[in-house]
């Protein structure tokens, strides 16, 4: 039964993640958004609910490694699974945004300070605090950087009479929901499965839940990819591992403060930040291509073969 509720709730959520794409595209054009900022903030924060909600879950119920497994299995496949994937399957990518000069400090800040707070064991309520303050400021810059951007001009501009903000909120807090309800369910049945053959809880929370969790990342950027608008699946990536570093585990820390022994994890820690490394050599590189799609394809299966290894 599990099986077939994890196939059920996959078409849930891609069904989900195209009403998000289509009407964010809609609202971008409306308002000359650019498409990064976008993908950046509204898709984002989105997609990282189910992350956010599982980790949440998680901390209320004591389980800490759980909650924060999650987070660290989400950004490792962020990176690896689906910004490989967009590579591969993206015939030419040519960004407009410089993503090297204006956003790998973002991506590669949250990372080290994670990596620094849990050398004490713990992630306190007042680290929280400061990981929540820390989105703030991205939020704050990407805000602040939008204003500074020249308005692209977009090749089809959709006529003023075809926008209801009626209609677009409508989808677009159904697609919101049919993601959010999708990836919940996805994680219930692939965690059943995983608990009927007997894995530790952190390797639930470091695979399953978060690849369950990342399937809205995964589905969202390649559809984006599909229809051409790459600066939305990057900067959905982007802002969802920011988000997952800070809103995620800081909002699972203010519940309860999550205890860690980091000596533990050394390869799970080591490869979330050299598969950001990657990512910010990458952007500097301008290496949007399949090659660089098939080195992150080769850290996921690394990253999975010593996971499995440790079954």
């Amino acid at each position: 039964m599990n099986f077939v509720i994890f196939v059920l709730s996959m078409g849930v959520l891609i069904w989900g993640a195209d009403l998000l794409i289509d009407q964010s595209e809609r609202i971008a054009i409306k308002f000359r958004i650019p498409e990064f900022i976008i993908g950046a903030t509204l898709i984002a924060l989105g997609t990282s609910l189910p992350e956010m909600a599982a980790s949440m879950v998680a901390s209320a119920n004591g389980q800490s490694a759980l909650a924060i497994s999650n987070v660290i299995g989400s950004n490792i496949l962020n990176i690896t699974l689906v910004l490989a994937t967009v590579f591969l399957i993206s015939k030419k990518i040519s960004p407009d945004r410089d993503f090297f000069a204006k956003d790998s400090m973002w991506a590669l800040v949250p990372v080290l300070v994670f990596i620094l707070m849990i050398l004490d064991g713990i992630i306190s309520r007042f680290d929280a605090f400061l990981l929540l303050l820390l989105m703030g400021a991205y939020l704050l810059f990407l805000l602040r950087d939008a204003q500074g951007v020249p308005q692209e001009i977009l090749e089809h501009p959709l006529p003023t009479e075809d926008f209801q903000w009626g209609r677009t909120i409508f989808m677009l807090l159904g697609g919101f929901i049919l993601v959010i309800v999708g990836a919940h369910f996805t994680v219930e049945s692939a965690t059943a499965i995983a608990k009927s053959f007997g894995i530790s809880e952190w390797i639930i929370g470091i695979v399953m839940v978060s690849l369950g969790t990342s399937l809205p990342e995964l589905v969202v950027s390649v559809s984006a990819a599909i229809k051409g608008k790459v600066d939305m699946a990057i900067g959905n990536i982007i802002g969802s591992n920011m988000a997952n570093t800070t809103v995620v585990l800081g909002a699972s820390a203010l519940i309860n403060p999550l205890p860690m022994v980091a000596n533990n994890y050394i390869f799970d820690l080591s490869t979330m930040f050299v598969a950001t490394f990657i990512l910010v050599f990458i952007t500097a590189n301008k290496l949007y291509n399949k090659s660089a799609g098939i080195t992150l394809f080769i850290l996921l299966a690394l990253f999975l073969q010593h996971t499995l290894e440790h079954l």
